[in-house]
């Protein structure tokens, strides 16, 4: 690339790693204490006038999409649910025609409420966290009580494939924590195609009591798993798909069982993803603790033009790949639920 303020179609970095994936982080708050995203004494939150709003949310899609090539947006947090415009961000996402996912991740808390509402607005791909099956631990981790209510939820989700094709659980696995409820999680898969479970590796951020005792890498897993079932690779046809994908070999499990390997088999070859906090920093890296302003560039003027230079500006100094999990784990970070995940 000559130049990386030419305006161009695709958000491309100087590894030639093409950019499609925005995930833009709607609140710094939770209804949820989860122990591996906020610290226990919590987090200092941003002033609300720093939070970027509704018009500059879209704004700043509308400079993804058009100017960079932008198809597919998650919506994070905190816990997206709890923002009240969240279905006319959706629907105001929805309305550019070359986006093809607009995706949430949530801790399932308030679904009841937003299903339906959510997938009219254009919601097509939901993502709920779950890291135990079993009440007393699910407290003890989240440290609320919300476990009947999120399971319902899961439910109910389940229950509109119409609306809802895919839903994936996400589980953070933690050595002497979850690891012995895998064969359990890999159970929801019995006679459920539209169920999807992810096993994800536990990742050191600010504050979270990450510990090489806790951390548990995707083979140990594994292998735990492997002892009870037969396992089928499934083939990867999205080149940036960051799950490894598998399938019990019995025709009653018809879900999907994955994993993410962002420590012990990093993915950062294929990234295609920018993130950008709720208080409109820009971070092109999960790990990299390096942030450039957009709500900034927002408010100060700039023309869509200027503040997409400044996006491609940033995203051409991303580096090859994150830092060792030994380095990671000492270096300072934002805790996960200011980055948005």
């Amino acid at each position: 690339m000559s130049s990386v303020s030419r305006r161009s179609a695709l958000l491309i970095d100087s590894f030639k790693r093409v950019h499609n994936y925005l995930r833009i982080s709607l609140t710094e708050r939770c209804n949820l204490r989860c122990q591996y995203c906020m610290p226990e004494k919590g987090v200092e939150l941003s002033p609300s006038n720093h939070i970027l709003n509704t018009n500059e949310i879209l704004r700043l899609v509308r400079i993804f999409t058009e100017h960079g090539g932008i198809n597919k947006i998650r919506l994070t947090g905190g816990e997206p649910t709890i923002r009240k415009d969240l279905v006319d961000i959706v629907h105001g996402i929805r309305s550019y025609p070359s986006m093809k996912t607009i995706g949430i991740t949530t801790n399932g808390v308030l679904l009841h409420r937003l299903l339906k509402p959510l997938a009219q607005a254009g919601l097509n791909s939901l993502n709920i966290s779950l890291d135990s099956l079993v009440a007393e631990k699910f407290e003890f981790l989240t440290r609320r009580a919300a476990f009947a209510r999120v399971l319902t939820n899961i439910r109910l989700a389940l229950d509109i494939p119409n609306l809802y094709p895919l839903v994936k659980i996400n589980c953070v696995v933690m050595q002497g924590v979850n690891t012995d409820e895998l064969i359990d999680f890999v159970e929801l898969t019995r006679d459920q195609p539209n169920l999807a479970v992810r096993f994800i590796e536990y990742m050191p951020f600010s504050d979270n009591k990450w510990s090489n005792k806790k951390y548990f890498p995707y083979e140990e897993m594994l292998k735990i798993i492997k002892q009870k079932y037969d396992l089928e690779k499934l083939i990867q046809e999205d080149k940036n798909d960051t799950t490894k994908w598998y399938q019990v070999k019995d025709n009653a499990y018809s879900g999907k069982v994955g994993f993410i390997t962002s420590m012990s088999e990093h993915f950062c070859s294929t990234c295609n993803r920018v993130r950008v906090t709720a208080d409109g920093q820009l971070k092109v890296c999960l790990f990299d603790n390096k942030e450039v302003s957009l709500r900034d560039a927002l408010r100060s003027g700039l023309s869509d033009e200027e503040i997409y230079s400044l996006i491609q500006r940033t995203l051409y100094k991303k580096e090859k790949e994150h830092l060792s999990v030994d380095i990671l784990s000492t270096q300072e970070n934002r805790p996960m639920i200011l980055i948005g995940g």
